[in-house]
């Protein structure tokens, strides 16, 4: 029986956020081989192409759905889909969101145009899917398992990057109230709150000397140990779990060493970008 634990045969998993070529799409490659059938949502179908074909093409399990889940006709169009999906309903993976640099400065010239931006795409998105897959659950009786992706912005103050750590708190208070909402229903609500990572690398590009500096483990995560995590959570392995924010960070959320004296982050090396951080 314990080795059938992390088996997801005959459920259907929606991943929101799945066609990115990161933490998304590695998401729903490891469900798929661990026996679901994956329906990999993003607003882009070049993306679902580009990084979803390949793994349709291995055979896998996966339902490639373009769609906005910022949008209510986004979310409906997911929750078709899973309706007209063989299998049953067991989970949900919200990877959607994501703070670009043009949004980071200080808190005093965040502008209410990428304030609102950044709630929606993180905050918003999360939520209403989450409101959906839960209200399908119900529906149909059963138990399941909802995952949201937070970040280590969420557990602390997150300097230069106001909205986007906000926005991502929120996202840990709604897992906590939906989990004691769901929790009679044998629906499980749970988050992960990933570090520093390997990729993508454009803004913290590979630097040892500073990675060991950081991180107490020495080095960023790669997408592959955040999304062990989430099947972790997905499974029957963590059937007395909800309502929890796993923190895969290799320790930074301890030490907090990655904010330098002025407290920009030291993975950071780009002065310009650093520069305009500071509004300088």
């Amino acid at each position: 029986m314990e080795q059938d634990l992390l088996q997801l045969e005959g459920r259907i998993v929606v991943v929101a956020g799945a066609g990115g070529g990161g933490l998304g799409t590695t998401v729903t490659r490891m469900a798929a081989r661990a026996g679901a059938t994956v329906i990999g949502v993003s607003r882009n179908q070049g993306n679902l192409d580009r990084h979803l074909g390949p793994l349709v093409t291995d055979g896998l399990a996966v339902i490639p759905v373009a769609a906005d889940v910022e949008t209510a006709e986004g979310v409906a169009a997911v929750m078709d889909r899973v309706r007209n999906t063989p299998g049953n309903l067991h989970g949900l993976v919200s990877v959607v969101g994501g703070g670009t640099p043009p949004t980071w400065g200080p808190a005093t010239t965040v502008s209410r145009e990428n304030w609102h931006a950044l709630f929606s795409r993180n905050l918003d998105a999360t939520f209403f899917i989450s409101q959906a897959v839960a209200a399908q659950l119900k529906e149909q009786g059963r138990p399941g398992s909802l995952v949201a992706i937070s970040s280590i912005t969420a557990l602390g103050a997150q300097p230069y990057n106001i909205a986007y750590g906000a926005a991502k708190a929120a996202v840990l208070s709604v897992v906590r109230t939906m989990a004691l909402e769901l929790a009679a229903s044998g629906i499980r609500v749970n988050a992960v709150a990933p570090g520093a990572m390997a990729s993508p690398a454009s803004l913290l590009p590979p630097d040892p000397v500073l990675e060991r500096r950081a991180i107490p483990m020495g080095r960023k995560g790669n997408v592959e140990e955040i999304a062990a995590t989430v099947l972790f959570l997905l499974s029957d392995m963590a059937t007395y779990m909800t309502g929890q924010c796993l923190t895969v960070d290799g320790g930074i959320s301890l030490k907090w060493s990655h904010l330098a004296e002025d407290n920009t982050p030291v993975l950071v090396t780009n002065q310009a970008f650093l520069d305009a951080m500071k509004g300088l």
